[in-house]
Protein backbone atom coordinates (compact mmCIF):
# COMPACT_ATOMS: atom_id res chain seq x y z
CA UNK A 1 0.00 0.00 0.00
CA UNK A 2 1.20 3.44 -0.54
CA UNK A 3 2.03 5.70 2.57
CA UNK A 4 0.24 9.45 2.56
CA UNK A 5 1.20 11.65 5.14
CA UNK A 6 -1.87 14.16 5.66
CA UNK A 7 -1.28 17.38 6.82
CA UNK A 8 -4.29 19.42 8.77
CA UNK A 9 -4.36 22.87 9.08
CA UNK A 10 -7.89 23.49 10.51
CA UNK A 11 -10.82 25.05 8.17
CA UNK A 12 -14.55 23.87 8.04
CA UNK A 13 -13.89 20.70 7.52
CA UNK A 14 -12.91 20.17 11.13
CA UNK A 15 -14.95 22.62 12.37
CA UNK A 16 -17.24 22.12 15.40
CA UNK A 17 -20.29 24.83 16.43
CA UNK A 18 -19.60 26.63 19.43
CA UNK A 19 -20.84 29.38 20.92
CA UNK A 20 -19.01 32.27 18.85
CA UNK A 21 -19.73 30.07 15.58
CA UNK A 22 -17.87 27.08 13.79
CA UNK A 23 -14.44 26.61 15.18
CA UNK A 24 -11.80 24.64 13.88
CA UNK A 25 -11.40 21.86 16.68
CA UNK A 26 -11.04 18.28 14.77
CA UNK A 27 -7.45 16.59 14.65
CA UNK A 28 -6.38 14.82 11.06
CA UNK A 29 -6.88 11.82 13.29
CA UNK A 30 -10.22 12.75 14.19
CA UNK A 31 -11.57 13.23 10.58
CA UNK A 32 -9.98 9.96 9.14
CA UNK A 33 -12.44 8.14 11.72
CA UNK A 34 -15.32 9.71 9.79
CA UNK A 35 -13.92 7.56 6.42
CA UNK A 36 -12.67 4.36 7.42
CA UNK A 37 -12.50 3.27 3.81
CA UNK A 38 -9.49 5.29 3.49
CA UNK A 39 -7.21 2.94 5.77
CA UNK A 40 -8.52 0.11 2.81
CA UNK A 41 -6.73 2.95 -0.08
CA UNK A 42 -2.81 3.41 1.70
CA UNK A 43 -1.08 3.84 4.38
CA UNK A 44 -1.42 7.39 6.46
CA UNK A 45 0.51 9.31 8.80
CA UNK A 46 -1.23 12.52 11.05
CA UNK A 47 0.85 15.66 11.24
CA UNK A 48 -1.59 18.89 12.67
CA UNK A 49 0.58 21.79 12.15
CA UNK A 50 -2.23 24.38 13.21
CA UNK A 51 -5.97 23.93 13.18
CA UNK A 52 -7.34 27.62 12.62
CA UNK A 53 -10.01 29.40 10.41
CA UNK A 54 -8.32 29.96 6.97
CA UNK A 55 -9.01 33.15 6.96
CA UNK A 56 -6.59 33.53 9.82
CA UNK A 57 -3.94 32.13 7.09
CA UNK A 58 -0.25 34.00 6.43
CA UNK A 59 2.78 33.52 4.48
CA UNK A 60 3.99 31.96 7.69
CA UNK A 61 1.77 29.70 7.59
CA UNK A 62 2.45 28.29 4.33
CA UNK A 63 6.46 28.28 5.22
CA UNK A 64 5.35 26.19 7.93
CA UNK A 65 4.01 23.65 5.20
CA UNK A 66 6.42 23.91 2.71
CA UNK A 67 9.02 22.77 5.70
CA UNK A 68 6.72 19.79 6.64
CA UNK A 69 6.70 18.47 2.80
CA UNK A 70 10.35 18.87 2.81
CA UNK A 71 11.06 16.98 5.83
CA UNK A 72 8.68 14.30 5.23
CA UNK A 73 9.29 14.72 1.37
CA UNK A 74 11.03 11.31 0.78
CA UNK A 75 8.70 9.23 3.41
CA UNK A 76 5.67 9.34 1.47
CA UNK A 77 4.15 8.35 -1.78
CA UNK A 78 1.67 11.38 -1.53
CA UNK A 79 0.22 13.98 0.27
CA UNK A 80 -3.04 15.34 1.94
CA UNK A 81 -3.30 18.45 3.23
CA UNK A 82 -6.56 19.54 4.67
CA UNK A 83 -7.42 23.57 5.07
CA UNK A 84 -10.11 26.04 4.50
CA UNK A 85 -11.56 26.81 1.62
CA UNK A 86 -11.95 30.71 1.66
CA UNK A 87 -8.00 31.11 1.24
CA UNK A 88 -7.34 27.54 -0.20
CA UNK A 89 -6.84 29.00 -3.50
CA UNK A 90 -4.14 31.57 -2.30
CA UNK A 91 -2.26 28.50 -0.32
CA UNK A 92 -2.68 26.30 -3.41
CA UNK A 93 -0.80 29.05 -5.64
CA UNK A 94 1.61 29.86 -3.21
CA UNK A 95 2.76 26.19 -2.69
CA UNK A 96 2.92 25.96 -6.38
CA UNK A 97 6.08 28.27 -6.48
CA UNK A 98 7.33 27.39 -3.02
CA UNK A 99 7.52 23.38 -3.86
CA UNK A 100 8.05 23.48 -7.76
CA UNK A 101 8.50 20.10 -9.68
CA UNK A 102 7.19 17.51 -7.12
CA UNK A 103 6.90 14.14 -8.90
CA UNK A 104 4.33 12.92 -5.95
CA UNK A 105 1.10 14.53 -5.80
CA UNK A 106 0.17 17.17 -2.94
CA UNK A 107 -3.52 17.19 -2.48
CA UNK A 108 -5.26 20.23 -1.06
CA UNK A 109 -8.80 19.73 0.05
CA UNK A 110 -11.51 21.09 2.35
CA UNK A 111 -15.04 21.13 2.62
CA UNK A 112 -18.24 23.79 2.89
CA UNK A 113 -19.66 21.96 5.74
CA UNK A 114 -18.05 20.18 8.72
CA UNK A 115 -17.58 16.60 8.38
CA UNK A 116 -19.57 16.23 11.62
CA UNK A 117 -22.80 17.50 9.38
CA UNK A 118 -25.24 14.85 7.54
CA UNK A 119 -24.88 17.10 4.67
CA UNK A 120 -21.42 17.02 4.69
CA UNK A 121 -19.18 17.27 1.52
CA UNK A 122 -16.04 16.44 3.84
CA UNK A 123 -16.54 12.80 3.28
CA UNK A 124 -16.26 12.50 -0.36
CA UNK A 125 -13.88 14.95 -0.65
CA UNK A 126 -11.61 13.80 1.84
CA UNK A 127 -11.86 10.07 -0.02
CA UNK A 128 -11.47 11.68 -3.76
CA UNK A 129 -8.59 13.54 -2.12
CA UNK A 130 -6.74 9.95 -1.04
CA UNK A 131 -7.55 8.30 -4.02
CA UNK A 132 -5.50 11.30 -5.90
CA UNK A 133 -2.77 11.45 -3.29
CA UNK A 134 -2.29 7.78 -4.58
CA UNK A 135 -2.53 7.98 -8.13
CA UNK A 136 0.42 7.69 -10.39
CA UNK A 137 -1.18 10.02 -12.92
CA UNK A 138 -0.70 13.65 -10.76
CA UNK A 139 2.02 15.48 -9.26
CA UNK A 140 2.48 18.46 -7.36
CA UNK A 141 -0.02 20.69 -6.43
CA UNK A 142 -3.80 20.23 -6.87
CA UNK A 143 -7.02 21.17 -5.03
CA UNK A 144 -9.21 18.40 -5.01
CA UNK A 145 -12.57 19.25 -4.67
CA UNK A 146 -16.78 18.41 -5.54
CA UNK A 147 -14.81 15.72 -7.84
CA UNK A 148 -12.80 17.80 -9.42
CA UNK A 149 -8.86 18.10 -9.73
CA UNK A 150 -7.44 21.54 -10.22
CA UNK A 151 -4.39 23.14 -11.23
CA UNK A 152 -2.42 24.69 -8.06
CA UNK A 153 -2.01 27.93 -10.14
CA UNK A 154 -5.37 27.86 -11.38
CA UNK A 155 -7.87 27.24 -8.85
CA UNK A 156 -10.44 30.24 -7.48
CA UNK A 157 -13.25 30.03 -5.23
CA UNK A 158 -16.02 31.13 -7.29
CA UNK A 159 -19.10 29.75 -5.00
CA UNK A 160 -19.48 30.94 -1.38
CA UNK A 161 -22.01 28.30 -0.17
CA UNK A 162 -22.70 25.65 -3.25
CA UNK A 163 -20.40 22.03 -2.99
CA UNK A 164 -19.09 22.72 -6.29
CA UNK A 165 -17.14 25.64 -4.52
CA UNK A 166 -13.52 25.44 -7.13
CA UNK A 167 -13.26 26.29 -10.37
CA UNK A 168 -10.28 25.99 -12.66
CA UNK A 169 -9.37 29.60 -14.35
CA UNK A 170 -8.11 29.99 -18.03
CA UNK A 171 -7.28 26.53 -17.92
CA UNK A 172 -8.96 22.62 -18.34
CA UNK A 173 -9.35 20.61 -14.87
CA UNK A 174 -6.92 18.21 -14.66
CA UNK A 175 -9.19 14.84 -14.24
CA UNK A 176 -12.56 14.60 -12.38
CA UNK A 177 -13.48 11.89 -10.05
CA UNK A 178 -16.93 9.49 -9.99
CA UNK A 179 -17.54 7.09 -7.56
CA UNK A 180 -14.06 7.56 -6.12
CA UNK A 181 -12.64 6.64 -9.76
CA UNK A 182 -10.38 8.58 -11.24
CA UNK A 183 -10.59 10.32 -15.05
CA UNK A 184 -7.60 11.93 -15.56
CA UNK A 185 -7.02 14.12 -18.33
CA UNK A 186 -3.77 15.92 -18.12
CA UNK A 187 -1.03 14.29 -16.59
CA UNK A 188 1.18 17.57 -15.44
CA UNK A 189 4.78 16.90 -15.91
CA UNK A 190 7.02 16.71 -12.81
CA UNK A 191 10.75 18.26 -12.76
CA UNK A 192 13.79 16.06 -12.19
CA UNK A 193 13.67 16.75 -8.48
CA UNK A 194 11.42 19.21 -6.30
CA UNK A 195 12.77 22.24 -4.97
CA UNK A 196 11.51 23.40 -1.90
CA UNK A 197 11.99 27.16 -1.27
CA UNK A 198 10.34 29.04 2.04
CA UNK A 199 11.94 32.87 1.07
CA UNK A 200 8.94 35.05 0.42
CA UNK A 201 9.04 39.03 0.12
CA UNK A 202 5.45 39.75 2.09
CA UNK A 203 5.59 43.10 1.25
CA UNK A 204 3.39 42.87 -1.85
CA UNK A 205 -0.09 44.66 -2.14
CA UNK A 206 -3.38 44.38 -3.96
CA UNK A 207 -5.67 46.50 -4.74
CA UNK A 208 -9.05 46.47 -6.99
CA UNK A 209 -10.00 49.43 -9.52
CA UNK A 210 -13.02 51.17 -8.74
CA UNK A 211 -14.61 53.93 -10.83
CA UNK A 212 -12.79 57.06 -9.61
CA UNK A 213 -10.12 55.41 -7.41
CA UNK A 214 -8.15 58.47 -5.69
CA UNK A 215 -4.35 58.23 -6.93
CA UNK A 216 -3.47 58.72 -3.01
CA UNK A 217 -4.70 54.98 -2.65
CA UNK A 218 -2.13 53.90 -5.06
CA UNK A 219 1.28 56.19 -3.48
CA UNK A 220 -0.10 55.00 0.07
CA UNK A 221 -0.04 51.51 -1.19
CA UNK A 222 3.30 51.54 -3.01
CA UNK A 223 5.09 53.47 -0.31
CA UNK A 224 4.54 50.64 2.21
CA UNK A 225 5.00 47.60 -0.44
CA UNK A 226 7.55 46.26 -2.36
CA UNK A 227 5.41 45.26 -5.60
CA UNK A 228 1.53 46.06 -6.23
CA UNK A 229 -1.17 43.76 -7.84
CA UNK A 230 -3.41 45.88 -9.46
CA UNK A 231 -7.04 45.08 -10.62
CA UNK A 232 -8.21 46.67 -13.53
CA UNK A 233 -11.22 46.70 -15.20
CA UNK A 234 -11.40 44.76 -18.80
CA UNK A 235 -8.45 43.82 -20.71
CA UNK A 236 -6.31 46.10 -18.28
CA UNK A 237 -5.15 49.97 -18.34
CA UNK A 238 -5.30 52.72 -15.65
CA UNK A 239 -7.87 55.48 -15.89
CA UNK A 240 -6.45 58.86 -16.92
CA UNK A 241 -9.30 60.81 -15.52
CA UNK A 242 -8.18 64.35 -16.33
CA UNK A 243 -5.07 64.68 -14.71
CA UNK A 244 -3.09 61.68 -15.15
CA UNK A 245 -1.99 61.25 -11.56
CA UNK A 246 -2.30 57.51 -11.77
CA UNK A 247 0.11 57.13 -13.92
CA UNK A 248 2.29 59.75 -12.56
CA UNK A 249 2.14 57.34 -9.18
CA UNK A 250 2.66 54.73 -11.21
CA UNK A 251 6.00 56.52 -13.00
CA UNK A 252 7.13 57.88 -9.46
CA UNK A 253 7.14 54.69 -8.01
CA UNK A 254 8.42 52.68 -10.62
CA UNK A 255 11.58 54.71 -10.89
CA UNK A 256 12.05 54.21 -6.91
CA UNK A 257 12.38 50.25 -7.63
CA UNK A 258 8.75 49.22 -7.11
CA UNK A 259 7.39 46.59 -8.86
CA UNK A 260 3.66 46.28 -10.02
CA UNK A 261 1.51 43.46 -11.51
CA UNK A 262 -1.09 44.68 -14.19
CA UNK A 263 -4.57 41.70 -14.26
CA UNK A 264 -7.67 41.78 -14.56
CA UNK A 265 -11.02 41.86 -12.23
CA UNK A 266 -12.78 39.69 -15.14
CA UNK A 267 -12.67 36.41 -13.98
CA UNK A 268 -11.74 34.81 -17.59
CA UNK A 269 -9.83 35.37 -20.38
CA UNK A 270 -7.49 37.35 -18.96
CA UNK A 271 -5.88 41.13 -19.39
CA UNK A 272 -3.96 42.50 -22.78
CA UNK A 273 -2.61 45.75 -21.93
CA UNK A 274 -2.10 46.84 -25.99
CA UNK A 275 -6.18 46.82 -26.56
CA UNK A 276 -6.78 50.57 -25.70
CA UNK A 277 -4.33 53.56 -25.06
CA UNK A 278 -5.07 53.62 -21.06
CA UNK A 279 -3.11 50.16 -20.97
CA UNK A 280 -0.73 50.83 -24.08
CA UNK A 281 1.30 53.27 -22.17
CA UNK A 282 2.20 51.48 -19.86
CA UNK A 283 3.71 48.61 -21.89
CA UNK A 284 7.24 50.32 -21.74
CA UNK A 285 7.79 50.66 -17.95
CA UNK A 286 10.08 47.72 -18.02
CA UNK A 287 8.87 47.69 -13.89
CA UNK A 288 5.02 47.11 -15.27
CA UNK A 289 4.54 43.44 -15.39
CA UNK A 290 1.39 41.68 -17.45
CA UNK A 291 -0.43 39.01 -16.08
CA UNK A 292 -2.58 38.36 -18.98
CA UNK A 293 -4.25 34.92 -18.53
CA UNK A 294 -2.87 34.00 -14.83
CA UNK A 295 -5.08 34.25 -11.77
CA UNK A 296 -4.92 37.27 -9.36
CA UNK A 297 -4.14 34.19 -6.78
CA UNK A 298 -1.10 32.67 -9.03
CA UNK A 299 0.51 36.24 -9.54
CA UNK A 300 0.09 37.54 -5.99
CA UNK A 301 2.05 34.31 -4.70
CA UNK A 302 4.51 34.19 -7.67
CA UNK A 303 5.91 37.93 -6.88
CA UNK A 304 6.08 37.36 -3.78
CA UNK A 305 8.40 34.17 -4.47
CA UNK A 306 10.52 35.95 -6.86
CA UNK A 307 10.55 39.04 -4.99
CA UNK A 308 12.54 36.59 -1.98
CA UNK A 309 14.73 35.56 -4.60
CA UNK A 310 15.70 38.68 -6.40
CA UNK A 311 15.35 42.66 -6.67
CA UNK A 312 17.08 42.80 -10.50
CA UNK A 313 13.97 43.82 -12.61
CA UNK A 314 15.49 42.01 -15.49
CA UNK A 315 15.65 38.77 -13.45
CA UNK A 316 11.78 39.23 -11.76
CA UNK A 317 10.59 40.01 -15.33
CA UNK A 318 12.05 36.77 -16.69
CA UNK A 319 11.07 35.40 -13.58
CA UNK A 320 7.37 36.19 -14.07
CA UNK A 321 6.69 35.47 -17.64
CA UNK A 322 8.78 32.27 -17.29
CA UNK A 323 5.19 29.46 -16.50
CA UNK A 324 5.49 27.50 -13.42
CA UNK A 325 3.30 24.77 -13.14
CA UNK A 326 1.25 26.22 -16.26
CA UNK A 327 0.19 29.65 -14.66
CA UNK A 328 0.56 31.40 -17.82
CA UNK A 329 0.48 30.40 -21.37
CA UNK A 330 -0.45 33.63 -22.79
CA UNK A 331 2.12 36.00 -23.07
CA UNK A 332 1.07 38.75 -25.41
Amino acid sequence: MKKVLMIGTGGTIASEMTPDGLTPELTPEQLLRYVPAISGLCQVDCLSLFSIDSTNITPGHWAAVTRSLEENYEKYDGFVISHGTDTMAYTAAALSYMVQGAEKPIIITGAQKPINYDSTDSKLNLMDAFTCACADELSGVCIVFSGRVILGTRARKTCSKSFAAFSSINYPDLAILHDHRLMCYISPEPGPAPLFCTRLDERVGLIKMVPGTDFELLAFMLERKDALIIECFGVGGLPSYSDDKLFEVVRRYTDRGKFIVMTTQVQNEGSDLSVYSVGHRLKDNPRVLEAYDMTTEAAYAKMMWILGQTRDADRVSRLFYTPVAHDILYRG
